[in-house]
C-alpha cells in the first residue's frame, strides 16, 4: 500500500511563534552552537538545517547563533540573534532569549542587524539587562568574529555600532511588522482568492 504524503510540512521560521513577551523576550531558534566552525543555516524550503560552509580555522562562533521566528528583514531573511548562554546549546533548540542590545553591521553594503540576547533560563546570564553591562571583551569578540570571518572570505563587513535594548526592541518590532506585511498579508490574499 502506498504512503500518502501530505504537502504541508513544519517550517521553524513560519510555524514557531516569536513569543508572547516580545520584543523584551523572544523565542530564538539556534542554528549554530557557540564555538562551532560550521556555519549551519535553515533551509527555507525544507525547514531542515543545512551546512552552508565550514569557516576558516582561526574563527569560531562567539555565542549561540540563530534567528527569531516570524520575523523578516530587508535581506530577505529572518532577524538574526546571538544568545549568550553558559551551556552549549544544540542546533534547532528553541531558547527563550532576553533581548539586551543589537550589533549593527553593514554586510556587502546591506544593513544586517544582529540582536544580542541572554538565555532567559540561565541564572549565570539572565541578570544582564543591557549590553552596557556585559564584560567589554564579549562585545569585542563578537565584533572581531564577524569582521574576521568575512575578511577571510574576502567580503567587506563593517560592524557599525552596538546599541542598547531600547533600540533592539524597535528592530525586533520592525521585523515582526515586516513579516506580517510580507507573509500574513499574502496568505490572507491567497485564502481570499480561493473562496
Amino acid at each position: 500500500m502506498a504512503h500518502s504524503h501530505s504537502t504541508t510540512h513544519f517550517n521553524p521560521w513560519h510555524d514557531v511563534n516569536y513569543g508572547s513577551k516580545a520584543p523584551q523576550t523572544v523565542n530564538a531558534i539556534i542554528e549554530i552552537p557557540k564555538g562551532s566552525k560550521g556555519k549551519y543555516e535553515l533551509d527555507k524550503d525544507s525547514g531542515l538545517l543545512k551546512l552552508d560552509r565550514v569557516l576558516f580555522s582561526a574563527v569560531h562562533y562567539p555565542a549561540a547563533y540563530g534567528f527569531i521566528p516570524q520575523t523578516y528583514c530587508d535581506d530577505k531573511d529572518p532577524l538574526d540573534v546571538l544568545v549568550l548562554c553558559s551551556v552549549d546549546v544544540v542546533p534547532m533548540c528553541l531558547i527563550e532569549a532576553k533581548v539586551i542590545g543589537v550589533m549593527q553591521m553593514i554586510d556587502n553594503n546591506e544593513e544586517d542587524d544582529k540582536i544580542i540576547a541572554v538565555a532567559a533560563n540561565d541564572v549565570s546570564m539572565n541578570h544582564y539587562n543591557d549590553i552596557s553591562e556585559l564584560p567589554p571583551h564579549t562585545l569585542l569578540e563578537m565584533r572581531r568574529f564577524f569582521e574576521d570571518y568575512k575578511a577571510l572570505e574576502n567580503k567587506q563587513v563593517v560592524v557599525e555600532k552596538f546599541m542598547g535594548r531600547e533600540e533592539a526592541y524597535k528592530i525586533v518590532q520592525d521585523s515582526l511588522r515586516l513579516y506580517d506585511e510580507t507573509f500574513r498579508h499574502k496568505n490572507h490574499q491567497a485564502q481570499l482568492s480561493m473562496l
